[in-house]
C-alpha cells in the first residue's frame, strides 16, 4: 500500500498527443500559438507567477461551444460559462485563445499551459452523460485504461482520478 498524500503523473509530449507551452499574459484577449499539430480536446492553464487557479478547457463542456466554458482543476466547482477564460474562441491545430481573466492571461504575469489531444490506442479525451447508477464507458482500447480522469460539469463534485497503481485493473 502507498504512504503517501502526494502523487505525480508525467505526460510526454508528442505531436498529437501531449503539447506544454509556456506564455506571457497581456490582460488583453490573444492567441497562443502551439506545436500539438491538432486542435485540443483539453488543456490545462496555471499562472505560474502567483497563486491562481487552474483552469480548464475540455472539448465536452459543451455539445455545441465548449470554449463558453471552463473549469478549475484544483476545484469541485461545476463548470463556469465565461468569455474571459477562452474569449470564447475554440482552440485550433496552431493557436488557442486566452480571454482576460487573471487565471489564463493577467497582465505581466507567466503561464504554462499543457495540451491534450486523442491519440488511437494512446490517449481519449471524451465526455459521457451519467445515468444515476453504474455504468460501462467504452474509452476504445483493447488493452485497458492505464489512467481515467472524469469530472462532472453541471454540479459540484470532485475530481475523480484511477490508475493502474492504485487499483484500476486492466
Amino acid at each position: 500500500a502507498l504512504n503517501t498524500n502526494y502523487f505525480a503523473w508525467m505526460w510526454k509530449r508528442a505531436k498529437g498527443y501531449c503539447d506544454v507551452v509556456a506564455y506571457s499574459g497581456t490582460g488583453s484577449a490573444r492567441t497562443v500559438t502551439h506545436n500539438l499539430g491538432v486542435a485540443p480536446e483539453m488543456m490545462w492553464v496555471k499562472c505560474r507567477s502567483e497563486a491562481q487557479d487552474w483552469v480548464v478547457y475540455h472539448k465536452g463542456m459543451d455539445s455545441s461551444s465548449p470554449e463558453d466554458y471552463g473549469m478549475y482543476l484544483n476545484d469541485t466547482a461545476s463548470r463556469v460559462d465565461s468569455a474571459n477564460f477562452w474569449n470564447d474562441t475554440a482552440p485550433t491545430s496552431s493557436v488557442f485563445t486566452v480571454g482576460t481573466a487573471a487565471k489564463s492571461n493577467g497582465s505581466s504575469k507567466t503561464y504554462i499551459a499543457y495540451l491534450f489531444a486523442t491519440v488511437s490506442g494512446v490517449s481519449k479525451l471524451g465526455s459521457y452523460t451519467g445515468n444515476g447508477s453504474s455504468q460501462t464507458i467504452d474509452c476504445g482500447f483493447t488493452n485497458g485504461s492505464k489512467f481515467v480522469l472524469i469530472k462532472r460539469i453541471n454540479d459540484t463534485g470532485h475530481w475523480q482520478i484511477w490508475d493502474t497503481t492504485r487499483g484500476l485493473v486492466d
